[in-house]
């Protein structure tokens, strides 16, 4: 492909609103152009990339048994009326009317219609168990679009769906659909892992996350040190060290703390670490208040929380929703006194702690040496806490929990029978009975892919693809090709061959300074480069450099081609262009 033919829509100034490096890069280097808030436009360069990840995901989804399939992009409010998702999804649903005043939604995501299409086709046991996938661009009405197709309200999504008639058929499925991720993100060059998760609102009893290790990922990642156990933070949980020695139970007393509201005020004025404090959280469950306590050196999980409060939702509670629900203003919150019927809970941890500080129940007074037991009932007790660095593996004993940084790009979800039962999507057993539809869900956001690849492979000069990800595998540039018959000649002639050989090829052959065409080739990633020259051909060679290489080479021009073969390897004839 020459340059002339194939536009580079590159950019020297880096866009001011764009945060992190994927996002500047994509948009510097031409692979997207921004329409609106979270609205891009895949230019041909970086539509080539998507195009790979794409044929990828496609070969592993049909070499486990993948059929697939396209829905429409507009649902029917009626099917997430069923299933009990057109209230509860929230704002992130874009909503609109036709022209009959009927409801409608852009997907987000195909459970109820994938749903729908089976309960009208499938009758018997007999056909299943079936696997079905599309690509298609799904639309989430972020609140706020960042980071460029990192999260952007529209992009491009693999989601799939399978169904069977018991758990183990399902558990099947699950599993090979989890080797294929893995070879998936292997074969894109990624460095990645799979951790344990939560299932959001997708809704499922198991499902599990891949992340792209990034230290710009949004979400954190406990893995062990010694072990397989990794899991998203927010389920992650850990093996606490025992106290080295008991401490005995102090008197209680109440201490004046006026205008003392956080636990770093707290523990200076009363002398304490914040290990000491009780914390006493408030929040909203699905607008339900409840009171959380942690330690004082805890962060409170609100993942967690919403799955002890079985809860679609919880948030921290606003003052004025504290003070109405404890009657204390927030700061001086405590176990005592607290109304008959509000619910509380205690963390694992929290629950252990002697001769701790909280909030005395009044404004402007806080307990100190307060004991569960013999000065307050202790509540029911649940993990509610986020693990930290250092704490120990819950699975091995050998093992501390390190924390990492990643982007989800995949994510797999046992959904058993959720959306059959509430859709009344069943099928004939073997005894001639209605059973449901005992459905899987897995997902793979393919522009995310890209941003994430970036995210992980790039310098100060631009992109470093991942070789099975590069839109061209080989930049070929040109030195003086407009004056020089030699140069023009060589360069055709090995644009030919690499193309014949089944190499994609950029030739970047424009009316542009040479240190244009090397900045641009570096910024757009292409892992291979060949310049030729009219003082290289009088020498028969030929100048190579790696994208990642920190000289060139000289190479005489009959190995060229012999040499790219052999550092790209057998290239595969979808990849010619």
């Amino acid at each position: 492909m020459r340059a002339s033919q194939f536009p580079l829509f590159t950019n020297k100034e880096t866009p001011a609103d764009a945060e992190i490096a994927s996002h500047q890069l994509m948009l510097k280097a031409g692979l997207i152009a921004r329409l609106g808030s979270g609205l891009y436009t895949w230019q041909p360069l970086g539509l080539r990339v998507l195009r790979r990840v794409e044929q990828v995901v496609r070969e592993e989804m049909d070499a486990i048994g993948g059929l697939e399939v396209l829905m429409p992009a507009v649902q029917p409010a009626e099917l997430w009326e069923e299933s009990g998702r057109w209230s509860l999804y929230g704002a992130e649903l874009l909503r609109l009317k036709d022209r009959h005043d009927r409801d409608f939604c852009i997907g987000p995501t195909h459970e109820e219609v994938i749903t729908d299409f089976l309960r009208r086709e499938l009758r018997s046991y007999r056909q299943l168990p079936l696997t079905f996938y599309q690509i298609q661009t799904k639309f989430r009405d972020e609140r706020r679009p960042r980071f460029g197709v990192m999260r952007s309200r529209e992009f491009v999504m693999k989601d799939a769906y399978s169904f069977h008639l018991d758990q183990p058929s399902l558990q099947a499925t699950y599993d090979a659909m989890q080797q294929a991720y893995i070879r998936i993100f292997e074969r894109l060059g990624l460095r990645f892992r799979a951790v344990g998760a939560d299932s959001g609102a997708i809704g499922g009893s198991v499902s599990e996350e891949f992340m792209v290790l990034a230290d710009s990922g949004e979400d954190e990642i406990a893995s062990c040190s010694q072990c397989q156990y990794a899991a998203n933070t927010e389920l992650a949980t850990s093996r606490l060290a025992t106290p080295q020695s008991p401490v005995a139970p102090a008197p209680a007393a109440e201490e004046p703390t006026p205008g003392i509201h956080t636990v770093a005020e707290q523990c200076k004025v009363l002398g304490i670490e914040p290990a000491q404090v009780l914390k006493s959280v408030v929040v909203m469950a699905d607008d339900s208040p409840a009171v959380l306590f942690v330690a004082g050196d805890d962060e409170l999980n609100l993942i967690k929380a919403a799955k002890v409060l079985n809860a679609d939702e919880v948030r921290l509670a606003e003052p004025e929703e504290a003070l109405q629900a404890t009657g204390v203003p927030r700061g001086f919150i405590g176990p005592i006194g607290l109304p008959d019927g509000l619910r509380q809970w205690v963390d694992t941890r929290a629950a252990t702690l002697i001769n701790f500080s909280t909030g005395a129940g009044r404004q402007d007074y806080h307990w100190v040496n307060l004991n569960w037991g013999r000065d307050v009932a202790l509540p029911k007790q649940a993990d509610l806490r986020t693990v930290k660095a250092g704490e120990g593996c819950p699975r091995c004993n050998q093992g501390q929990l390190e924390i990492h940084r990643g982007i989800e790009v995949g994510h797999i979800f046992q959904l058993g029978t959720k959306y059959s039962e509430a859709m009344n999507a069943r099928v004939l057993d073997e005894d001639g009975k209605q059973q449901p539809l005992i459905m899987g869900c897995y997902g793979i956001g393919v522009s995310r892919v890209v941003a994430a690849a970036i995210e992980q492979n790039h310098d100060e000069q631009g992109i470093i693809w991942p070789a099975p990800l590069a839109p061209f595998d080989v930049a070929l540039i040109s030195i003086g090709d407009d004056r020089s018959a030699a140069v023009s000649e060589a360069a055709t002639q090995l644009h030919d061959q690499l193309q014949s050989a089944g190499l994609s090829v950029l030739w970047d052959n424009r009316d542009a300074r040479p240190g244009v065409k090397f900045a641009d080739m570096e910024l757009i990633g292409i892992p291979h480069r060949v310049v030729i020259g009219e003082r290289g051909l009088k020498n028969g060679t030929l100048e190579y450099r790696g994208r990642c290489d920190s000289e060139n080479q000289d190479l005489p021009v009959d190995e060229v081609l012999g040499v790219l073969l052999e550092k790209i390897g057998s290239p595969s004839s979808s990849k010619a262009g």
